[in-house]
């Protein structure tokens, strides 16, 4: 008897035990809500500052109405908020702190000119191989040079002769080469002849990586774009998810409430089960929230704990052909410009070779002013003349470096067939899976304008149940709108488009 007295008292015991926990969940979810610590949701109402949420019920704010008509998705008003960005390119701060900020507010702010270090390196990378073709241009042009010299010796430069004459006389004569003290100033200038054919294919050689290091140098910018359209609609997804766990914990809250109150108790041996499910369901929805925040604050340069309430993006759709995505694809993309570019420098490497085989030829001209340098020569004077050289016999050297030379040639212009091939089956799969995503996010967004327009049912749990329906599916809106917008973003690039 005294064990069943204990056993009850402890069923008992447990039984208020949970209804107190239920009854604290319910009340720090409600009350938490009230104080507005609930993420904001996206505003469509054309007010600058938004009051935070009342509760955890259906907001009608998430996202405007859609009118479904012969299968085509058409939004009955605007987004006025997303209005609101645009005609105000600072970022909006509402009544309860947090920073209204748009997409396009978003990548504008994360991508300063001259704020990126890869943009920087990208640009310093254009400058090298910019000032490296005005260097090879230069030498098509004569090369000036000009020589000073002054010295003084302490010997006589020269040679003495002893010459006797006709009457036995003695004489010394001094034979200089040179002057004791001499200073001469010279300027000469030489003419390429036949190494200007040479340097014509070393200017394609730079030219062409120029233009590999300009097609380089807008990556950066599209990748930090990229980076926080992906951060922007993952927090947007992450807030939905704890908006739809919320709902759902008021939702079971509110059940076992209600079996709590019964007049026979109602005991489950999975309540404590869902309990901690529940738990876990709401700390893990509510810490991938902060860390999108802050990561996307960093991308910002925002503190990490700044409040963002972000807006809603409106749903962009683009028709673009498989054929069109293609040629454009073979004109503009990086990696086939790069492939075309490395086939024109292994082209003018292997003429360049070639011309080992003609003399070097250059036209010298130049002035000189002699003091005393060279006693026997006028004091000044100029010349002109024709310098040629040319190497006979070198053992097969240049022979075996043109065929290395067109090896390497043949070699990049097989790799611009397999490039141009893997770029076309690329693209193929990004417009099927663009086409794809597509589906999907008007698929989810015309089952969105279905739920915004359905009543809540009169159940006593019909708001809580409309609530996390609502989350639920605009949660699955967002990410299929990112998954079409990160497709529409790598056909793009691979159409070579920024």
């Amino acid at each position: 008897m005294k064990t069943r007295r204990a056993l009850n008292l402890l069923k008992n015991s447990d039984f208020s035990l949970r209804t107190v926990t239920i009854n604290l969940i319910g009340s720090l979810l409600l009350s938490g809500a009230a104080a507005g610590q609930d993420l904001p949701a996206s505003p469509s109402t054309p007010l600058p500052v938004l009051p935070g949420a009342p509760s955890v019920l259906l907001k009608a704010q998430f996202t405007p109405t859609y009118e479904v008509k012969a299968g085509n998705l058409r939004p009955m008003a605007a987004t006025s908020a997303a209005a609101v960005g645009a005609a105000h390119s600072d970022v909006t701060v509402t009544s309860t702190g947090a920073r209204l900020i748009t997409l396009q507010q978003a990548q504008e702010k994360a991508a300063p000119a001259g704020g990126n270090p890869m943009v920087r390196l990208g640009e310093l990378s254009v400058e090298v191989a910019r000032q490296t073709r005005l260097g090879t241009e230069s030498t098509f042009f004569p090369q000036i040079s000009s020589m000073f010299d002054n010295m003084h010796f302490n010997k006589f430069m020269g040679q003495v002769v002893q010459a006797t004459g006709p009457l036995g006389n003695t004489h010394i004569i001094g034979l200089p080469l040179l002057g004791k003290d001499e200073t001469i100033f010279a300027v000469t200038a030489t003419q390429p002849v036949t190494p200007l054919l040479q340097l014509r294919e070393l200017y394609k050689i730079n030219l062409a990586d120029e233009r590999i290091a300009r097609v380089k140098a807008g990556m950066p910018v599209a990748e930090t774009a990229t980076k926080v359209e992906t951060t922007y609609y993952q927090l947007l997804v992450a807030q939905r998810q704890l908006d739809f766990a919320k709902a759902k914990a008021a939702e079971d809250g509110n059940k076992w409430l209600v079996a709590s109150n019964s007049v026979v108790p109602v005991a489950s041996s999975d309540h404590d089960e869902e309990l901690v499910e529940i738990s876990n369901s709401l700390a893990i929805a509510s810490t991938k929230v902060k860390e999108l925040t802050a990561s996307l604050n960093d991308l910002l340069g925002w503190p990490p704990d700044t409040e963002l309430q972000l807006v809603a993006p409106d749903p962009r759709f683009e028709d673009i052909s498989l054929k069109q995505a293609t040629d454009k694809a073979l004109a503009a993309n990086p990696e086939v410009i790069e492939a075309e570019q490395t086939v024109i420098k292994a082209r003018s490497a292997v003429t360049i070779h070639k011309l080992d085989y003609v003399p070097v030829v250059a036209v010298m001209g130049g002035y000189a002013y002699n003091d005393n340098v060279i006693p026997l020569l006028p004091r000044d004077f100029s010349f002109i003349g024709v310098v040629a050289t040319y190497n006979i016999f070198d053992f097969g050297k240049r022979e075996h470096t043109i065929k290395g030379a067109s090896a390497q040639a043949e070699m990049a212009e097989i790799a611009l067939q397999l490039t141009r091939a893997k770029v076309a089956a690329s693209v193929k799969n990004s417009v099927l899976e663009l086409e794809r995503s597509r589906q999907l996010s008007e698929l989810t967004r015309r089952l969105d304008a279905v739920i915004h327009l359905e009543r809540t049912t009169y159940e006593e749990n019909g708001a809580e149940i409309a609530a996390a329906k609502k989350a639920k599916v605009e949660a699955a809106m967002f990410q299929a709108d990112l998954d079409y917008r990160q497709a529409l973003a790598n056909l793009k690039t691979l159409m070579g488009e920024k």
